[in-house]
This record gives structure tokens, C-alpha cells and sequence, in this order.
């Protein structure tokens, strides 16, 4: 478990290669990771990205004078290797931590009206950190919280290595531990539908308990929230793309592999449109699908196990208002089909009004639905919520879907996801819906390509980089 202090700083890196080379196929976080990882230890790297950008399913775009991020996301002070990651780029003060866990919670569902609440954290040990939020969290009965208090201690007392989690469902596991839908809904759901992008009874017990067991049951400070005050491209395209062209990597984009096999020397060729690279080793830091159908054959024992690893969307509304409607930098919501409201004004270089965006994680039945349908939806709910929306001016609207944001984290989904291993020699896979432990979020996306980087150098025979995160600081 973490001690939820700052990760080690890395050390200024001069490149210098050995010979040895290596391709990594993706431009996102894992496949960043990969790169950097492999250059610092001294091998010639070229990372291959078919966008035109860096960063994966974490990027911005442009929208007028607006710098949107397509989807809001946020770390937690016990994603270490996220940390490190961010340090690695020098991004770290970008993106801080909130000094201690607090989270607004507001209900609009009761009668008398809207009701705020806090989930906050106090400088107490584990599990007392947390008692006083519970103890007068105004959104539970009193026998609510203390069933919920149980159900804690419960899920502190299970072993993460216990396959046995990974086959049943979270919401199963918290019915029969005296959980009211109130307690899921005004709590469980309301951490883990935004850390695993799907409810208690679609979820993994495993990855639920990992959840919550590092998050909230590890260290005081685990939970403790950061994000970017910045555009994410600003993050993983511009100061990563910075980063790998110190380290030497050769970063191309709007390059798309076409196909990966072992040529007749006993080295790699990939090709893009137009040339043939050699490397000694291969990353596919891809999703899923897409790795699928680079595979070459004999690659992984059960190749058809990544088309069973399903996905999951996420949805984010975007309203910008003429005026100042939250003074807060963000809440989560509940009696209402919101779930998480963030203030992205300054973030977006918006110079007057108030840009809102309202991340919808699990979000199978608005994926799809058109923009005027959503509209209509969700502005009335933030007229709920925050009453100073009811006179303010919506000057703009919009929607982005990341139908495939995640891999879907149900039960069983464990003994589907494949280590950075493959069996064949000096192939090598990334990303965050590879066998890391932790649901799909950015912090599982560098674990992964870590955990890349690792094999690769050992059969490469290169010692690893001093700096690299070390995976078993939070295993």
C-alpha cells in the first residue's frame, strides 16, 4: 500500500544509446511511459501514435477560444505512479492535490430541497480519518452509517490476491452486508461509479475492493484529489512530447501500424504506410481490439480473451454561462441524473462567464442520445442544483462521448487481462486494461507501461533507469 508520500524526482537524463532498439506502438499514457522508460535506459526508441496528438483518451481540443478537454479527469494522491509520471514531465505543479480530501456532495432529491453535504477527511489514522465525515454525513440515516461503517471493516479484511473477488459482483457483496440502495447510491456509487466507470452490481468485487481498500482504507491522505489546472494536452501531449524528445525518443504521429511480425534476422518489423521499421523489441500500447488484430499468431495463449475484455463509455456535458454560477471547483451530485460537476473556466483560457463540465461515467444510456435530448436533460438538473444557473445565459452547449473510454470492469474480467509478457520473445503489452491490478484509469495506464519498460529491458539485457517508478512501492 502507499504512504501517500511524494513520489522520488527524477534525475536529469542525458540520452545515450547502446544499439538496442525498440518501437512502441500508441501515443497514450502507457505507451509514453514505455518510451520514456526505454530511452532512459539507453535504448533508441520510436513511438508510433495514429493521431495526431498525444495522449490518448486524455487530450484536448480546440473549440473557438475554448481549450476543452474531452473528458474530465482527476487523480488521487495514491496514484503514485501517475505522480511520478507527472514529475517525469515536469507537469507536477499543473496538477496538484487538494490538501485534504473534500468533497461537496449535494442532494436535490428530498422535499425540503437541496441539502450539502461533505466527504471529508481529518488528520486522524485509518480508518478514523474518515469517521467524523461518516459520523455526520447528512445524506444516510444514523443506522445507515453505521451499516456502512461495518461494510468498511469488512471490505479492509479482504485479500486483494484472492481470485475468488474477481468472479462476483460488488453490488452482491454489499447487499449481503447490510448496505440499503440509499447507502449505495449516496456513497459507494457515488466514489466508485467515478473510479471504475460502472455501478456496484456491474463491477468486480476485486477491483472494487482495490478501490477502496488503497483509496480510502490505506492512508489518510490517499483519497486526497488532484487534477489538472491546465488543458490535459497541455500535460501529456505538449510537456510529454518535451519529455520524450530530451530522453531521444523519435515521436511520430498520424502514424498507424499496419502490422507487427518477427522478420527472418530474429528482429521486429513494423510497418506504417510507406516504410518498414527494425527494432529488437515491440510495445503495443493499444486498446485492446486493436492489439487483437496486431497480435501475430502464438503471441498469447488465448489471443480471442481481449475481444471478451468489453468497454465502457463516458459522457461529458459542457455549459458555458455568462456569469459565475459555482463558486466551488467541483461537487458530485446526487437525486438527479448528474453525477460530477467541475469548474473548467480557467483551465480553458475562458475570460468571462463560466465553463461547467459534467462528467457522466457509466453512461451506456446517454451515449447516444442527441444533443438537443441532452440538453434539455441536464440543464434543467443544473438549474436544481445551482439556482444562480436560473437566470444566467447558456452560451454554449456541447457534448463529448468517449464511447470506449474504459474497459467495462465486470465480474471476471481479472483472468481476461494479459501481463506485459507475451510468448513471444521481445513483444511487449501496455495499457490500462492490461493485468495492473487497478481499474482502467490513468494511474493503470503508467503502471502498465512500467511494467512494459521492465520486461523489455530485462531481455534486452539493459539495466533499468535509477528514476523509473518502482512498481512495488504501492503493490
Amino acid at each position: 500500500m502507499t504512504d501517500g508520500t511524494r513520489p522520488e524526482q527524477p534525475q536529469p537524463h542525458t540520452p545515450g544509446h547502446t544499439g538496442r532498439s525498440a518501437v512502441v506502438v500508441g501515443g497514450g499514457l502507457a505507451g509514453i511511459t514505455a518510451a520514456l522508460a526505454l530511452a532512459d535506459a539507453g535504448v533508441h526508441v520510436t513511438l508510433l501514435e495514429g493521431r495526431p496528438r498525444l495522449g490518448g483518451l486524455a487530450f484536448s481540443f480546440q473549440r473557438g477560444e475554448l481549450t476543452v478537454d474531452n473528458g474530465q479527469h482527476v487523480y488521487l494522491r495514491c496514484c503514485t505512479a501517475y505522480r511520478w509520471f507527472l514529475d517525469r514531465i515536469e507537469g507536477t505543479a499543473l496538477a496538484p492535490l487538494q490538501d485534504r480530501l473534500d468533497v461537496p456532495v449535494l442532494d436535490v432529491a428530498k422535499p425540503e430541497g437541496r441539502r450539502l453535504g461533505r466527504l471529508r477527511r481529518d488528520p486522524l489514522p485509518v480508518p478514523l480519518h474518515l469517521g467524523r465525515s461518516l459520523a455526520t454525513y447528512p445524506h444516510l440515516s444514523l443506522a445507515e452509517r453505521a451499516a456502512v461503517g461495518r461494510a468498511a471493516l469488512a471490505l479492509q479484511g479482504l485479500d486483494l490476491a484472492d481470485p475468488t473477488l474477481d468472479s462476483q459482483d460488488f453490488g452482491s457483496w454489499l447487499a449481503a452486508h447490510g448496505q440499503s440502495a440509499r447507502a449505495v447510491e449516496a456513497l459507494w456509487d457515488l466514489v466508485g461509479v467515478a473510479t471504475l466507470n460502472a455501478v456496484a452490481g456491474d463491477a468486480s468485487l476485486g477491483l472494487a475492493a482495490m478501490v477502496f481498500k488503497t483509496g480510502l482504507l490505506s492512508d489518510r491522505g490517499a483519497a486526497d484529489i488532484g487534477w489538472a489546472r491546465v488543458p490535459l494536452g497541455e500535460l501529456h501531449d505538449r510537456l510529454a512530447r518535451k519529455a520524450l524528445d530530451s530522453a531521444g525518443v523519435r515521436t511520430e504521429v498520424r502514424t498507424r501500424v499496419t502490422s507487427v511480425s518477427m522478420n527472418g534476422n530474429g528482429r521486429w518489423s513494423v510497418q506504417v504506410p510507406g516504410e518498414t521499421l527494425e527494432s529488437d523489441a515491440v510495445v503495443l500500447a493499444v486498446p485492446q481490439r486493436e492489439t487483437h488484430d496486431l497480435l501475430p499468431d502464438g503471441a498469447l495463449d488465448a489471443p480471442d480473451q481481449l475481444l471478451g475484455i468489453g468497454t465502457a463509455p463516458i459522457l461529458n456535458v459542457h455549459v458555458v454561462y455568462d456569469r459565475r454560477v459555482l463558486t466551488k471547483p467541483f461537487f458530485a451530485a446526487l437525486g438527479t441524473p448528474v453525477q460530477w460537476v467541475f469548474d473548467r473556466t480557467e483551465a480553458s483560457g475562458l475570460t468571462s462567464g463560466q465553463y461547467l463540465a459534467v462528467s457522466q461515467s457509466a453512461a451506456q444510456d446517454d451515449i447516444d442520445t442527441p444533443v438537443a435530448a441532452l440538453r434539455e436533460r441536464y440543464l434543467p438538473e443544473l438549474e436544481r442544483l445551482l439556482p444562480a444557473t436560473r437566470g444566467a445565459e447558456v452560451r454554449d452547449f456541447f457534448v463529448t462521448r468517449e464511447r470506449t473510454a474504459t474497459f467495462a470492469p465486470t465480474p471476471g474480467v481479472g483472468r481476461l487481462r494479459p501481463g506485459a509478457r507475451t510468448r513471444t520473445p521481445g513483444l511487449y503489452l501496455a495499457g490500462a486494461w492490461t493485468a495492473t491490478g487497478w481499474p482502467a484509469t490513468m494511474e493503470s495506464a503508467v503502471r502498465s507501461g512500467v511494467s512494459a519498460a521492465d520486461a523489455a529491458l530485462n531481455a534486452l539485457g539493459r539495466p533499468r533507469p535509477r528514476h523509473l517508478f518502482e512498481l512495488e512501492e504501492a503493490a
